[in-house]
């Protein structure tokens, strides 16, 4: 038995079935695992909560029967897409929550920035690489992100997501797309979102995030990169920063 499999994820949140926001399975039906910790703190991070140690104490210590069943009771025992978001859910051990999925007709998604690898990624269904632009405030380890994309090899489906909130982040997303030209890349406008007044202030500014959107499409065709799709993040504009859908 190896170490993984008695090992803990850590959990954030588990909730679902909705719909997935973004992205290459933007509308699919899916059931969220969102994993605690993270090895970067993006200065734009929209999901603190699953990132930031101050909320280290709502995260729980889970067996990965207890993911597994959470899973079950939200489907109702009926195969969905799960997605494993975080934070950064490449660095928790779920590896066997994997396997178990499989077993039942259930497929993963897995999102991340592209800074950890496992063995596991060749399980996925669905990986998606979102390495961090330059408004980030973190500095892309190619060399890791090579490694991950080794690691997955050729079972899963694999695309790019970039978060772009200006120029620059333009321009890496370009550079990104031409270092990796075998790759779907998916481009979004940055979550604009006001300082929250409290816990459960969920606003968002819409009409920045709008008028990034509409800058973005710009950018795209009037520079015909025709291989870019540009996606809002649907979940967003439905239910603002809200957690839990």
């Amino acid at each position: 038995m190896t170490s993984e499999r008695i090992s803990e994820i850590r959990v954030s949140e588990i909730f679902g079935p909705t719909i997935q926001g973004e992205g290459v399975l933007i509308g699919m039906p899916t059931i969220f695992v969102r994993t605690g910790g993270c090895d970067y703190r993006c200065s734009w991070c929209d999901s603190l909560h699953a990132v930031d140690t101050k909320y280290r104490d709502q995260w729980l210590a889970m067996t990965t029967d207890a993911v597994w069943q959470k899973i079950t009771d939200l489907s109702g025992g009926k195969p969905v897409m799960v997605t494993l978001s975080g934070g950064n859910p490449a660095i928790q051990p779920l590896g066997e929550l994997i396997e178990r999925g499989h077993d039942s007709g259930y497929q993963f998604a897995l999102e991340t920035q592209g800074s950890v690898s496992k063995s596991w990624f060749a399980d996925l269904d669905v990986l998606v690489l979102s390495p961090k632009p330059p408004s980030s405030d973190m500095t892309t380890d190619w060399a890791a992100f090579d490694t991950c994309l080794l690691a997955a090899g050729p079972n899963p489906e694999i695309v790019l997501k970039i978060v772009i909130f200006d120029d620059a982040d333009y321009a890496y997303a370009r550079q990104t797309a031409a270092r990796y030209p075998q790759l779907p890349v998916f481009l979004q406008p940055g979550n604009h979102t006001p300082p929250p007044a409290d816990e459960d202030d969920f606003a968002i500014d819409q009409e920045g995030v709008t008028e990034k959107m509409l800058w973005l499409i710009d950018k795209v065709t009037q520079d015909r990169w025709f291989e870019a799709r540009v996606l809002p993040q649907l979940h967003v504009m439905l239910w603002g920063n809200k957690r839990g859908v």
